[in-house]
């Protein structure tokens, strides 16, 4: 059985089992997770100026801590794990600093880590004075690392060596992204959009037709369709993979949704502000509607399934 992990900024990590069924880990500041692909091994950041990283063995709605790393940076807000399984990078938010950490046959994390170290600047005074990594994926032998503070997607090969890096348009702020194949979709939390990069093309769009501020947070591929999570909206937009034209935009059951995550036909969103994780169904034209159930949890920052 699949169990709801929930991170954030609450006392720890809660996880939703069977119904009724319901775990709390204690741990600061788990505000993203991820599990690994073939193990019983959650991975949780801890974002603090000295930020942390923590291995946790899976067992139902209990995690037992398996191991513990200095994600080598302030506020780590990201973490993610190669497909293999013998990787994982993380993203520190408050200096920039992205790190890749091998894995042992535990899921522990095993010798020293490469630290991505990174300078530059952007256009929004205020948001970008400096390097800000939001997320790291792994995607076609490589770690792609999203700047917020630098309009860039950084490129690594996976023993740390620079590349060439994605460029976006001055003050996009690069938060969350995702590949389909050659194809890439980033989500612009200083500028509202959504782009898609397909080679020198660049087609960009509004994440949400709601009028005011929006602050896209998370980004997700979904068959043929792209879901944006809209914090000042507070809305989910769905628009086509293809092009970016509007599907549908509905409401996301709270506020400042920070994050969701589909599995199947089910999309959970943690709606931060409003302490809630709401459950959604996705019909079969992939537009997601509230299937009555809402949990509370404390400051919900991530959502993993597992």
């Amino acid at each position: 059985m699949k169990h709801v992990r929930i991170g954030g900024y609450g006392p720890g990590i809660v996880t939703l089992g069977a119904p009724g069924e319901q775990g709390l880990t204690r741990v600061a500041a788990p505000s993203f997770l991820a599990a690994h692909p073939t193990l019983p091994v959650l991975y949780a950041v801890g974002e603090l100026e000295r930020g942390w990283l923590t291995a946790f063995q899976a067992d139902g709605v209990r995690l037992g801590a398996l191991a513990e790393r200095p994600s080598e940076g302030h506020s780590p807000c990201h973490v993610a794990v190669h497909p293999e399984g013998h990787l994982l990078a993380v993203a520190n938010y408050g200096d920039g600093t992205a790190a890749l950490y091998r894995l042992d046959e535990r899921g522990a994390f095993a010798g020293e880590p490469i630290v991505l170290r990174h300078q530059g600047s952007g256009p929004n005074a205020e948001r970008q004075e400096g390097p800000h990594a939001h997320q790291a994926v792994f995607h076609d032998g490589l770690l792609h690392v999203s700047d917020l503070g630098t309009d860039e997607i950084r490129r690594y090969r996976l023993d740390g060596t620079p590349l060439e890096p994605i460029t976006m348009a001055p003050g996009t702020g690069p938060r969350h992204f995702a590949f389909a194949g050659s194809r890439l979709y980033v989500a612009g939390e200083l500028d509202g959009t959504v782009t898609l990069v397909e080679g020198e093309r660049r087609t960009v769009v509004r994440a949400s037709r709601q009028e005011g501020e929006n602050a896209p947070s998370h980004l997700q591929l979904h068959g043929d369709l792209v879901y944006v999570a809209n914090r000042g909206p507070n809305t989910i937009s769905v628009l086509r993979a293809g092009d970016l034209s509007p599907v549908a935009e509905v409401p996301s059951g709270g506020t400042w949704p920070r994050h969701f995550a589909i599995e199947g036909e089910r999309m959970y969103v943690a709606n931060q502000n409003a302490g809630t994780v709401t459950s959604f169904r996705l019909q079969d034209d992939g537009v997601p509607v509230p299937d009555g159930e809402s949990y509370e949890v404390e400051s919900p920052a991530c959502v993993l399934i597992m």
